[in-house]
């Protein structure tokens, strides 16, 4: 529990850590509308108690996980890592915001070499049991109804686990070899290519369940946006890397999983 600064110290202490990928965090914006007070402990001084620790035990560089969600109602498609980040629309949001500037304020207070991650929409095997391609999957299966926010229209920039994982592989290398391609403080997305309609999305759902959902077309719900889409360059510029796994071979890959896992 790094909220709990006592013991996240016995664990630096003990282990004398080369790096920090610090990617543990309270996430998903809906959940921040009613309990706001677990986003601040866990994102806000939790993240505190993580940057202590590596000021205090002479850890040069963390990479630790932004969100797409930094980007509140900003309308400028797609979302690029200079655009401006304050118009924040949920709790979720401010906290990363937060992560953010506090990487700044201790990458140039004690040369600790930071690198923010914005990930957009991260789905596959072992995901979120609280986001929406594990709601649906599991109400599809029970006969149950789904809830299609905004009319299933709004759009997001799905990102497979392994298009996650191997930037960050990549980007612990280049720490270790090749510095000069990064700022001391740096933040980048990180998304996959183009951006799905949630329509879209509960079709391939329905598609590799060989079942159709039950839906309940809802309006937009407080603290969402209606279209998320990275832009990736300085990414694959920095890493040489592009995602790999497109929306119907990750969903394939994510069903497939579920039915082995459950037991389906």
């Amino acid at each position: 529990d790094f909220i709990n600064n006592n013991e996240l110290e016995t664990v630096f202490k003990t282990y004398q850590f080369d790096q920090v990928i610090h990617l543990g965090a309270q996430a998903g914006v809906r959940y921040s509308i009613t309990n706001p007070q677990n986003y601040i402990d866990t994102n806000v001084t939790g993240f505190l108690n993580i940057l202590e620790n590596c000021k205090n035990y002479d850890i040069k560089n963390i990479i630790y996980a932004s969100s797409s969600s930094i980007y509140g109602i900003n309308e400028d498609q797609p979302f690029s890592e200079d655009d401006k980040t304050e118009k924040q629309i949920s709790i979720y949001g401010v906290s990363k915001k937060t992560n953010e500037l506090m990487a700044h304020a201790y990458s140039n207070l004690y040369n600790l070499k930071t690198i923010g991650l914005r990930f957009f929409t991260v789905y596959g095997p072992w995901g979120r049991p609280d986001m929406a391609y594990f709601i649906f999957t599991k109400a599809i299966i029970e006969n149950k109804e789904i809830d299609l926010f905004n009319n299933g229209i709004h759009s997001r920039s799905f990102t497979y686990i392994t298009d996650i994982i191997e930037p960050i592989n990549r980007l612990i290398s280049i720490i270790e070899t090749n510095q000069s391609l990064l700022n001391n403080n740096e933040v980048l997305n990180i998304g996959g290519a183009e951006p799905v309609k949630l329509s879209f999305f509960t079709s391939l759902i329905e598609k590799n369940l060989g079942k159709k959902a039950i839906v309940n077309l809802k309006p937009m719900q407080k603290g969402d946006v209606k279209e998320t889409n990275a832009n990736i360059i300085r990414l694959e510029k920095i890493t040489g890397y592009k995602p790999q796994i497109n929306i119907e071979e990750g969903i394939k890959k994510f069903i497939d999983w579920y039915k082995a896992y459950y037991q389906i």
